[in-house]
């Protein structure tokens, strides 16, 4: 006889987190995101139904299949994904969990959800993002943004965080991660100090410069004075 898991009947849809690339679509007016993994050709909206990656007919989440929506139920599993280089620039996302779903012990995968809050990190540089602009790849109709600030942002497409909010629709609130302020540098770090046979050689490179230099000078006066064309 097989065991199955009792079935879930919440009050309330079942709330997670998961990270992904923010999207603007090729004519500038719908705003959306895409997956970091699997699912990652297929752009959705704020508000959207999740579909089979593999083309199979089935409705998400199969139980014998990857595909539908997923997210983990901590926020700071989902954190720590930001660390990986490939997913600096993505974004994270605060989601409700709607329609079936298969409970896992991490998280949930899942049919339809409603993205709530997205919170955007800050600049490369440092600043703290100001607004979403392109971010040199895409896919098929729509481009992918990354966080800028005011200054790294100027002269490429981007959208203001509010813009983008507006485009998605939904209610989406989006969010920025505090930074550094923006045109203030960190201090450097403190030069290290020479020690005596670095300063030796210095000045003996230095003194080599000034024999060659005062040789020239004295050619050129040899010249001056018809020892030589003019």
């Amino acid at each position: 006889m097989r065991l199955r898991l009792p079935a879930e009947r919440p009050t309330e849809p079942p709330t997670g987190y998961k990270i992904a690339h923010p999207v603007l679509s090729q004519d500038g007016v719908r705003a959306g995101f895409t997956g970091v993994s699997l699912g990652g050709a297929l752009p959705y909206a704020v508000l959207d139904d999740a579909s089979c990656v593999y083309g199979r007919r089935h409705r998400p989440p199969a139980r014998l299949c990857d595909c539908g929506f997923h997210c983990v139920h901590d926020r700071a599993a989902a954190e720590a994904l930001l660390c990986t280089a490939e997913n600096r620039a993505a974004v994270l996302l605060d989601v409700c969990v709607l329609g079936a779903y298969i409970r896992f012990e991490r998280g949930f995968r899942y049919a339809r959800q409603r993205v709530r809050t997205a919170t955007v990190g800050p600049c490369a540089c440092g600043a703290t993002a100001v607004a979403l602009a392109d971010a040199g790849w895409g896919r098929p109709g729509w481009r992918a943004l990354a966080p800028v600030c005011a200054g790294c942002g100027r002269g490429r497409t981007s959208v203001s965080l509010a813009g983008f909010a507006r485009l998605a629709g939904e209610g989406l609130r989006v969010v920025a991660r505090a930074g550094t302020e923006a045109g203030v540098q960190p201090p450097p770090s403190a030069a290290p100090v020479p020690d005596v046979p670095e300063l030796v050689a210095e000045a003996a490179l230095l003194q080599a410069r000034l024999d060659w230099f005062q040789t020239q000078l004295a050619r050129l006066g040899d010249r001056g004075t018809g020892g030589g064309p003019s």
